[in-house]
Parts: C-alpha cells; sequence; structure tokens
C-alpha cells in the first residue's frame, strides 16, 4: 500500500506530471504556513514570552534591566523579543501579533536558507526532498503549540543553517562565504541563548574533524563567527549589565540551579520517548549502518539537545523543543528522504505515515500543556478595563498572558514571585545548612522589598492572593506592612482557588 507522500517520492513520471509534482510540495508548505497563522490565534500566547513582552516593553520606556526588572534570564532572553516590541509599538500594533509574524518569517527564511545549503553537496541535491520539506516546515510552525515563540523555539531556528552546513562538513564538501555566514550567525545566535545548546553544536563540529581526520575543521570560519559572537553577547552582557552578575546570577545559583526535579518527571516523559522512536526509525528505514551528511548531524543533534534538556532537571516540556525538533526532523529525514528502499518501513508507506502522524500528534500534545486558571479572565473583565494588576503567587501562569489579554498595566518588577517559590523547592529538595538559610532568608527579604516598594510606586487596582498554591494569604496576613497596603481593597471573589480583590478607594 502507499500514500500521497510515498508516491512523490517513488514514481518515474512524464515531464508535465514530474513539474506539476515538484510544485506540490510549496503547496503543502503554504498550506501548513496558514495553518500556523490560524493556529496562533486560537493557542494562547505563552506566559513567558507574554512577560518578555512586558520586559522589552518597560525597556523602551527607560526601564533598566536587572534594577527596575528582575528577569531570571540573561539579556539575551529580552533582547530576542525588542526588535518585535520596538515595530509594534512603531506600528500600534500588540507585539504578540509582531512576534508570531516574525518567528513565521524567521522560519522560513531558515528552512529556505537550510534547504539551499544541502542542495549545494551534489549526492544530496540528487535525493527528493519535497515531503521532507513539508514535514520540516510542520515541525518549525505548527508542532511548537503554545511553546510557540519561546527562547527554545528562536534557537532551534537559528541553529537549522548550521546544522545544513554542519552536514556539508561531515561531507567534506565546498562550503560557499553565503553558507558560511549564515551558519555562524546563526549558531551564535543559538549558544547565546544558554550555554547548554553548546553540546549539539559541539558534537556536528567534533565528527566533521573526526571525518574530516583533521584537527583544522575545528576553526573553519563558521565557528569562528559563532564564537564572537559568544563572546560579544557575554562581554556586553557584563559591561551593560552588571546587575546580573551581582543581582540576578547569585538568586538563580542558589534558589533555582540548587534543586531538581526528579528522574521520573526529567526522563519519563513525551519528549524522551519521540527520541527515543526517531532513533529507532533509523534502525527500521536503513539496513547500513554509516550515517553520513543530513541524517548524521540530524542525529547528533538530537543527542546534543537531549543532553541540554537533561542537564536543566527541569522536564518541562519548552525546554525540551529543540530536542524533540530535532528527534522529529530525523524521523522524516529516516523515512522520508534517506531510507533504503528494500526496508519495511520504506516499503509501506502507510506504516511510515502513521509512525509519523502518531509522533506528531504526541509532540501536539506534549507542547500545547498550560496552567489551567479557569475563568479568571472573565472575572477579572467585569470589574474594570485595563487594570493594573498585581499577583502574590509563584505560579507565573496566573497573570501572563492574562494582564495582556485584559489590556492591563503589570505591577510587578518580577514575572512572579519566583524567589518564595525557589526558596521553598529549594528548602525540600536540598540540605539546606545554617549559612545557605542566612541567604535563602536573605533573598526572601529582598522580594519582599521588592514587592512593597511596587505596591506602593503603582497601587493595583486589583490584587490577586494564590491560595491554591503555598498559602499566599497566609503569608500576607502575616505582613504588618503588606496588610496595611491591602487594607484599601475588598474580597469580590474566589476562582480556582484564587481570591480577588478590588481596590474600593
Amino acid at each position: 500500500m502507499s500514500t500521497p507522500i510515498d508516491a512523490v517520492t517513488r514514481q518515474t513520471l512524464a515531464p508535465p506530471a514530474r513539474e506539476r509534482l515538484a510544485v506540490a510540495p510549496w503547496l503543502l508548505i503554504g498550506v501548513v504556513f496558514v495553518a500556523a497563522v490560524l493556529l496562533r490565534q486560537v493557542v494562547p500566547l505563552n506566559t513567558d514570552v507574554s512577560w518578555l513582552l512586558v520586559v522589552g516593553e518597560r525597556m523602551l520606556d527607560g526601564q533598566k534591566l536587572y534594577r527596575d526588572i528582575i528577569e531570571i534570564n540573561p539579556p539575551m532572553a529580552a533582547f530576542a523579543y525588542l526588535p518585535g516590541v520596538a515595530l509594534g509599538r512603531l506600528l500600534h500594533v500588540d507585539p504578540r501579533h509582531v512576534i508570531d509574524a516574525q518567528l513565521l518569517v524567521l522560519a522560513a527564511v531558515s528552512l529556505y536558507a537550510t534547504s539551499r545549503i544541502v542542495r549545494l553537496s551534489p549526492r544530496m541535491a540528487a535525493l527528493s526532498w519535497g515531503p521532507f520539506a513539508v514535514w520540516a516546515a510542520a515541525v518549525v510552525t505548527i508542532l511548537p503549540m503554545h511553546v510557540f515563540g519561546q527562547r527554545e523555539h528562536f534557537a532551534t531556528l537559528t541553529f537549522l543553517p548550521g546544522l545544513a552546513v554542519y552536514a556539508l562538513r561531515s561531507n567534506r564538501e565546498e562550503v560557499p562565504a553565503w553558507a558560511i555566514l549564515a551558519a555562524g550567525i546563526g549558531v551564535g545566535i543559538t549558544l547565546a541563548f544558554k550555554p547548554f545548546f553548546t553540546f549539539p553544536a559541539a558534537f556536528c563540529i567534533l565528527a566533521g574533524a573526526i571525518r574530516a581526520r583533521s584537527w583544522r575543521q575545528l576553526f573553519v570560519p563558521e565557528n569562528i563567527i559563532a564564537g564572537v559572537i559568544v563572546c560579544i553577547v557575554s562581554v556586553g552582557t557584563y559591561l551593560l549589565y552588571p546587575e546580573y552578575f551581582t543581582v540576578t546570577y547569585p538568586l538563580v545559583r542558589d534558589t533555582y540551579l540548587s534543586w531538581s526535579m526528579s528522574a521520573s518527571v526529567i526522563f519519563v516523559n513525551a519528549a524522551t520517548l519521540l527520541l527515543v522512536v526517531a532513533l529507532a526509525s533509523i534502525a527500521l528505514t536503513r539496513r547500513s549502518g554509516r550515517l553520513e551528511g543530513p541524517l548524521l548531524v540530524l542525529v547528533l543533534a538530537s543527542l546534543g539537545f537531549a543532553i541540554s534538556f537533561y542537564l536543566q532537571r527541569r522536564g518541562w516540556s519548552y525546554h525540551s523543543y529543540p530536542m524533540v525538533a530535532m528527534a522529529m526532523l530525523t524521523m522524516g529525514n529516516a523515512m522520508l528522504v534517506h531510507a533504503d528502499p528494500s526496508a519495511a518501513v520504506r516499503r509501506s508507506g502507510t506504516a511510515s505515515m502513521l509512525i509519523l502522524t502518531a509522533a506528531f500528534a504526541l509532540g501536539l500534545q506534549w507542547f500545547n500543556a498550560r496552567v489551567h486558571v479557569g475563568p479568571l479572565p472573565e472575572a477579572l473583565a467585569k470589574l474594570k478595563p485595563q487594570p493594573r494588576l498585581l499577583v502574590l503567587s509563584g505560579e507565573a501562569a496566573i497573570g501572563h498572558p492574562m494582564v495582556r489579554d485584559l489590556g492591563g498595566t503589570w505591577v510587578s518588577r518580577q514575572e512572579n514571585l519566583w524567589i518564595r517559590e525557589f526558596v521553598r523547592l529549594t528548602r525540600e529538595r536540598t540540605a539546606v545548612d545554617a549559612a545557605t538559610e542566612a541567604k535563602l532568608n536573605g533573598y526572601l527579604a529582598l522580594e519582599r522589598n521588592w514587592l512593597i516598594a511596587d505596591f506602593k510606586a503603582a497601587a493595583p487596582d486589583i490584587v490577586l492572593v494564590d491560595n491554591l498554591r503555598d498559602g499566599w494569604g497566609d503569608w500576607a496576613r502575616a505582613d504588618a506592612e503588606l496588610v496595611e497596603l491591602l487594607k484599601p481593597y475588598r474580597l469580590v471573589g474566589t476562582v480556582e482557588g484564587v481570591d480577588i480583590l478590588e481596590r474600593t478607594k
């Protein structure tokens, strides 16, 4: 039994039919992008993306990152969204729509550049890439679902041209200057987001050097360009944002990096299953054990991003997107491009389509998970238009993207009161000595002072108190200054364990 995609890769056709078939992938890619645009209208804005848009807006207003705005990540996280925020302000458009468009354009450019680079190789240009191109477009535009626009999504898109160049290098083929530049800049941007992303690049670079039997391959121009970009970003952070090293990083080190989720959460999840399926697909579709070109670098990138996911020790779906995307591309490449004609899965187009469809469906489910806040936005919309909002909670998803959906103003300098939440987890999951306890108490006092200062600087119209998670109401009532600040507020209702307090005077 065969499928339409199988037919694209097998049939020998007359010239007019072949021309129509050559157009089919482009039409299907267009359909994929249209579907991605429609999804952006129904899938809620990601929590962290919503917050980073707030960060960008405040930076444009003149506020200082890590002083007036407390962000847990290095400046690259904020700067990734700053151009979109600035353009949105210039056009008087909600920056979320600009960011969506920016990501889709980046996806199109990245896929096109990657395709052009791969086809520079005569042996790879001879293969049929149409079905895989459609699959790749779906992986980078539809698969992300609720993690669309996250830093990991950006990093995956910027990494793809570099992956194509690594494939050429592994075959010891020439790379033109434009491809070197695209790869170097793209990989440099990816590495600037997170040091964990060094692993996939390092694996691919080492593989190229080993296959070329030359250590000089380690210092090819694209690697130098990527290294220079990382150095510029690092030095720029040190010079322009010293508070990241003096204030934010110690907080992150002692309250966030100090603990880990359980091994079952980190390793036993859909991301790991999809990686295993991707690696198994190679065994099912190839009789030869030798991996070359795109399939080799895709496998190495999948494993490298898997290591980066596991080393972050959280098991959160958005951390796994680069790993899952590379695993999906590995799976698609193995089944649609590089499969041996005699392989069982290759002979049965239905089997390969079922595997790919099931894997994609699992990925959609994995990346569409989000915190349920119930009818809270509807309840707030009835109280006051465009409210100034403050949330007493360690759960970021309560306030974001709700404050943007309501057209409101976020009062706090933090995305959520994450220090208290992370201190709780540090105490629960690690052994805390007296010196560490003193540090943690100091961090808690610092966060409380920030909260009080923000409250006084811009009195919120609505305060949400999360009593479902970690007793924030009891915590507020135990603080005399907070009690005094909350006196002008009355309780108007409770939704999903969250008290809604409205300012009365």
